[in-house]
């Protein structure tokens, strides 16, 4: 089925036409496109944010795993540099903290009419990452180079079953929810 998938562009597009459309619908359902939210989260006092992706962590690395473990899908983790994780958690913060929305929660809020999640988020989506490309390939010989450690994962790195990685974290993010929602956040 996935194989049939795979060939198929159009269907391709369609179905992450749809899957995007559960997500936004989710992400809304959830409470996280709505600014009061996101500034709570970014001031500590709410943590439906880090609920909602710590979940989402925990499903989709079972969800990944158990796909590549049965032969359906197959993993091909992009390299990185410690240079292109500062470069780019900068840009993510800069933006998060000046709009109060990151790049799914601002889709999520302009789907439910949120006018400066349009104005100000898309509009900066699309201005940030023209002027992003238009100097990455300065950007890539020099600062986005620096540390590079290439394509590694922790199994890899640490020449395990990649179960032996996934459960344990798995088990421990859903401890760390249950506490959460133990003692109140």
């Amino acid at each position: 089925m996935l194989k049939r998938l795979h060939d198929r562009r159009p269907a391709q597009l369609g179905l992450a036409l749809l899957v995007g459309i559960a997500f936004g619908f989710l992400l809304q359902k959830g409470g996280v496109t709505q600014y009061d939210v996101i500034i709570g989260q970014l001031l500590l006092e709410d943590h439906t944010v880090v609920r909602i992706m710590l979940s989402a962590v925990v499903v989709g690395t079972l969800g990944v795993h158990l796909l590549r473990s049965l032969g359906l899908a197959e993993l091909h983790p992009k390299p990185g540099s410690f240079g292109s994780s500062v470069v780019g958690g900068l840009i993510f913060g800069v933006g998060f903290a000046v709009l109060g929305y990151c790049p799914g929660t601002v889709a999520g809020a302009v789907g439910q009419g949120s006018m400066d999640a349009l104005l100000g988020g898309v509009v900066g989506i699309l201005l940030g990452a023209g002027v992003f490309a238009a100097l990455f390939p300065r950007l890539s010989r020099g600062i986005l180079a620096v540390g590079d450690f290439g394509d590694v994962t922790l199994p890899r790195l640490f020449k395990l079953n990649e179960w032996v990685v996934v459960l344990p974290v798995s088990v421990l993010i859903v401890l760390l929810l249950w506490w959460m929602h133990g003692v109140g956040m």
